[in-house]
């Protein structure tokens, strides 16, 4: 019987089921944990054993290791985690993506777990419909864990028999006589194999898959394991290439990481894989070597690499555990800060793209609002310096207020593409529906605060070219003005990182108040320096143009702390 292309379309199929319920199963489980995850990620602490507990509990939740990586980072970038203690995430998030594995190996090849999968997924697909949001999330789970299953059975069943199609093991053939060259060769389809796929879990499955079929031999489905490990990394890698210094250093870190274990691995494997082979031999009732090419050696043999695959891991976590500083000094120094500031103004949180579980996709989103009120902060510091700083280099001032708010133009544009593709979840909750309108309308309204400064350092260049100045009442009133100011704007950025119920309303308003009471009282001097003729008209003109701009960003300021507690005090301030 010969294997035809529309046998092997089949099979393409059949993986594609696969890949598909996986994707649900991981997407659903990530929104049964919810907030949850949020709680489990603030466990990282001060400790990298900790680190890598929360890592493989995370990846284990989420069933992706991708996902734990970049959500590792955003930590990072938020000063909860240094770079170091954030490797042990990663190392756990090696150890939990081996779960799937165990998963495929166990139920896949050791039981008939088909039916079993048809029954679940006709006891929750009604669910799916349901309008409660846990129990929907819980059976879009369930669902997805049956056509995981019931792909894989595909799989087993697309992959031709070897004694009906001697030619394809004649192909493999081809590799799998260098001996120790044949383990290299199967290391660099491994990484192929993940490449093409962009799944490491899947990767492995179809390799489980090829073992139990009589494809490939143990040590060639360790060799390909391993290289999973590096192809797991390299996507990552791919992903940071548009991120900033810190995704791209965590994803270096992932490579470097793997890279050294599996060139040790390569240098023990015969040992190891003899070591597992026992192992499998003495919790077995068919104590059959795993490592003999018998067919009955196979359903052990799955077991046995899946073994193989944790241990691996384990094992490298536990070696390289204490050379973790001096690998993060090495990509340290080969991945340094840009020296210009050019990461400040780059989105830092969500380059990565949507995460799947809408509560932490929008924790992102924050992160990137609270980002954005420190470039607002930072303005509001050069735009001061500008006015009151006769030494300062206006030209450079002038050069870093336009660049901020060129780049803040786009920072909205991109944090509000991603709070849409958030949006386009048909399961959102009413409260992350609301939070997401609420932070559309924070960033709006920061950007339009970076647009007055902007306006404000052209009114202060203008006021210098023409060669007018401000009598030093009128200057001192503009200092109490913009240190008002300045008070606000800290408050706002506080308030961008803290919890909706933890903002304070009051204070936003008491100091907002400030700012209007001070613009009423310098608006009336003013025009009493203006009818005793202390300064010109041009001069006056922009004191007052300046003082209502002033006026216009407390507005803007107060209807940030509004968005940042998720409540509107009255019809928003323009």
């Amino acid at each position: 019987m010969n294997y035809t292309l529309f046998d092997f379309l089949q099979l393409i199929g059949a993986l594609g089921i696969f890949i598909f319920g996986m994707k649900i199963f991981s997407e659903g489980l990530q929104k049964v944990a919810g907030s949850r995850l949020k709680s489990v990620l603030s466990g990282m602490t001060r400790n990298r054993v900790t680190g890598v507990v929360t890592g493989f509990a995370t990846t284990t939740i989420t069933q992706s290791s991708t996902t734990t990586t970049v959500m590792a980072v955003s930590f990072v970038n938020a000063g909860l985690l240094t770079f170091v203690e954030s490797t042990g995430v990663i190392m756990g998030a090696n150890i939990g993506t081996t779960v799937t594995a165990w998963i495929v190996a166990l139920f896949g090849f050791k039981m008939k777990i088909t039916p079993i999968a048809m029954a679940v997924i006709g006891l929750f697909f009604a669910f799916l419909f349901s309008k409660n949001s846990r129990l929907r999330n819980i059976a879009e789970t369930m669902v997805g864990f049956g056509i995981l299953f019931i792909g894989l059975e595909f799989i087993k069943n697309g992959v031709p028999d070897i004694r009906s199609n001697p030619e394809i093991l004649e192909f493999l053939d081809m590799f799998t006589g260098f001996g120790y060259a044949s383990l290299l060769i199967f290391v660099v389809i491994g990484t192929l194999l993940t490449l093409v796929m962009q799944s490491s879990s899947a990767a492995t499955a179809v390799t489980l898959v090829m073992l139990f079929e009589g494809w490939i031999s143990f040590p060639l489905a360790a060799a390909m394991v391993l290289g999973e490990n590096i192809g797991t990394t390299v996507t990552a890698n791919l992903a940071a290439m548009v991120g900033n210094v810190h995704a791209k250093r965590a994803a270096r870190f992932h490579l470097i990481f793997n890279l050294i274990g599996v060139v040790w691995m390569l240098a023990a494997i015969y040992p190891v894989m003899h070591i597992i082979d026992l192992v499998v031999q003495n919790f077995s009732t068919a104590p059959v070597s795993i490592l003999s090419d018998a067919p009955e050696a196979r359903p052990n043999a799955t077991l046995g690499l899946s073994l193989f695959h944790t241990s691996f891991n384990i094992l490298n976590v536990i070696l390289l555990f204490a050379f973790i500083p001096y690998i993060v000094r090495f990509i340290e120094r080969i991945l340094p800060k840009s020296a210009d500031g050019a990461d400040d103004f780059r989105l830092k949180y969500i380059s990565a793209g949507v995460m799947t579980s809408p509560a932490l996709a929008l924790e992102q989103a924050q992160k990137e609002a609270q980002q954005f009120a420190g470039i607002l902060n930072r303005m509001h510091a050069d735009v001061d310096e500008l006015l009151f700083d006769k030494k300062a280099s206006r030209s450079k001032l002038l050069k870093r207020i336009a660049a901020a708010e060129e780049a803040t133009d786009q920072l909205e544009i991109e944090i509000s593409d991603y709070l849409v593709r958030v949006s386009e979840n048909t399961n959102l909750e009413h409260d992350l529906i609301e939070r997401i309108r609420f932070l559309q309308t924070m960033i709006n309204d920061m950007e339009r605060i970076a647009d007055i400064y902007f306006q404000i350092s052209k009114l202060s260049e203008r006021l210098h070219e023409t060669r007018s100045q401000w009598p030093g009442d009128a200057r001192a009133d503009m200092v109490q003005m913009m240190e008002a100011l300045r008070n606000a704007v800290q408050n706002m950025q506080e308030s961008t990182s803290k919890e909706p119920e933890e903002v304070s309303l009051e204070r936003a308003i008491e100091l907002e108040d400030r700012i209007d009471e001070l613009r009423d009282s310098f608006r009336d001097t003013h025009f009493s320096r203006l009818e005793n003729g202390d300064y010109s008209p041009r001069a006056g003109v922009i004191f007052i143009d300046v003082l209502n701009r002033i006026e216009r960003i407390g507005d803007h300021i107060l209807n940030v702390n509004e968005s940042a507690a998720n409540h509107r005090l009255k019809a928003q301030r323009v």
